[in-house]
């Protein structure tokens, strides 16, 4: 930052549009029926701020090398975006925020190499970016292996593990007020390796139905990175578009830990504790279970006046969601009233069966969110869950040691019927055992859930 580049009037006003489109896009996103404009309208804007940097007048070295790197990775991005499946979605967002984060830290440790500039802010805003970036990326590649079940879902608490933390948070803090001080290389190499080993740290401890949430936490971490990382460049856009995901990441994290039930620091602590530790729920997996056949849930939907559908991750590992909405639409056809109940934590991330319900073009006035369906499942003949586990888990209500406990969950249990398509008696997510399987009035349907939902609709036909 030794020499001020002034950007031509024209590239200023390009910069104000691609933001425009940033916050109109992020506006479009807060709903599932404009979400998809939204997504466009945001990599309009991305496009835009990129090709106008090209001809903005700033001397660009390796022109050939950053349009080879350029070309590679969005090759990578789109042979990604398109292979990815519904269910590894969250897997994906991990990745894309861990790589933007550490694209910062990069940027701002060469950015020092190169300008090797002593000025206070531009120093200060330098340790931030490689201090957040850096954590964000080591945190966002253990949140993918928790998620892609490479590692244990559940919490990892080494032993000591508070206190390495916590010294190894103070080392940071130290070795950055050193380099504002007095600027090293060597120190700045040091905040780089501290804040990958803090995030692994950070992130090693949640585990089960919090690591979602940890993603959200890590995507506004990325935002504060890129938007430091824009005054270490001095490009406004990065300020505005790095601001405005660090923002919504913040208010995302903080509706999901809301919708959990427990406050964010429980979240991300509560296994120094022991509080998200361990597994709750009671024991005994040799327990009698009613299970049944297609044809006896068919003939049970069939006789009903009200069902209620309740979708998870098992629905979206089966990819069932348009032999759902066949079931549904027959069911409607006979007469029965039929809703879907939707969980603001069901599945992997927030909107996922909004977003595969979408794919199967269920009407989205049947969605029903968890405050507005609960009432009704008193009131209801038979509730279908399919692939969901931890939000319909009663020992959120009951058991303190459950690590769910304490979280807002959909009413199954007051239905007068319940039926659940599993493929096993695994526990979900979280690891704790669901009560509601043994539950006289609750069937059980094993099987693949597409291969069962078939089979059902086939019965159905015939009631």
């Amino acid at each position: 930052m030794t020499e001020t580049h002034v950007d031509p009037t024209w590239v200023q006003l390009s910069y104000l549009v691609a933001a425009v489109l940033f916050i109109l896009a992020l506006k479009s996103m807060s709903s599932p029926r404009t979400a998809r404009t939204g997504v466009l309208i945001g990599a309009v804007g991305a496009t835009l701020a990129t090709v106008v940097l090209f001809f903005s007048g700033i001397e660009l070295m390796n022109l050939a090398l950053i349009l080879i790197v350029l070309v590679i990775g969005s090759l990578i991005g789109l042979i990604a975006a398109r292979r990815v499946k519904m269910t590894a979605m969250p897997q994906l967002v991990a990745l894309f925020n861990g790589v933007g984060g550490g694209a910062a830290g990069l940027i701002a440790v060469v950015e020092y190499l190169v300008v090797g500039s002593e000025d206070l802010l531009f120093l200060i805003f330098t340790v931030a970016t490689v201090i957040i970036g850096s954590v964000a990326f080591s945190g966002s590649v253990v949140t993918y292996l928790k998620l892609q079940e490479l590692m244990t879902t559940r919490p990892v608490v080494i032993p000591l593990g508070k206190w390495i933390t916590i010294l190894v948070a103070l080392a940071t803090v130290v070795a950055g007020v050193w380099m504002v001080v007095d600027p090293q290389q060597w120190l700045l190499w040091s905040l780089l390796g501290l804040g990958l080993l803090f995030g692994v740290l950070f992130v090693l401890p949640v585990g089960g139905a919090d690591v979602p949430i940890v993603i959200s936490l890590l995507n506004a971490m990325t935002g504060l990175a890129v938007a430091a990382s824009g005054y270490v460049l001095g490009n406004v856009l990065l300020l505005i578009a790095g601001t405005l995901v660090g923002a919504s990441g913040t208010l995302l994290t903080n509706l999901m830990a809301k919708a959990m039930g427990r406050p964010l620091t429980s979240t991300l602590f509560g296994a120094f504790s022991g509080t998200t530790a361990g597994g709750g729920g009671a024991g005994g997996t040799d327990r009698p279970v009613r299970s049944g056949s297609a044809n006896d849930v068919a003939i049970m939907l069939g006789f009903a006046n009200k069902v209620i559908l309740v979708p998870g991750y098992g629905l979206a590992v089966a990819q069932a969601q348009s032999t759902l909405r066949e079931l549904a639409d027959l069911l409607t056809e006979k007469g029965i009233e039929v809703d879907y109940a939707i969980h603001p934590v069901a599945g992997r991330m927030p909107g996922h069966m909004n977003v595969l319900l979408a794919e199967a073009n269920v009407p989205y006035e049947q969605l029903k969110e968890m405050d507005e369906i609960n009432p009704e499942f008193s009131a209801t003949d038979v509730v279908l869950v399919v692939g969901a586990n931890d939000v319909v888990n009663p020992a959120a209500r009951t058991d303190q040691s459950a690590p769910i406990y304490g979280m807002p969950i959909l009413d199954v249990d007051q239905a007068q019927q319940i039926v659940f398509l599993k493929r096993s008696m695994r526990p979900g997510f979280a690891g704790i055992e669901n009560e509601i399987l043994f539950d006289p009035k609750t069937t059980l349907l094993f099987g693949d859930a597409k291969d069962s939902l078939t089979k059902v609709v086939s019965a159905l036909k015939t009631v």
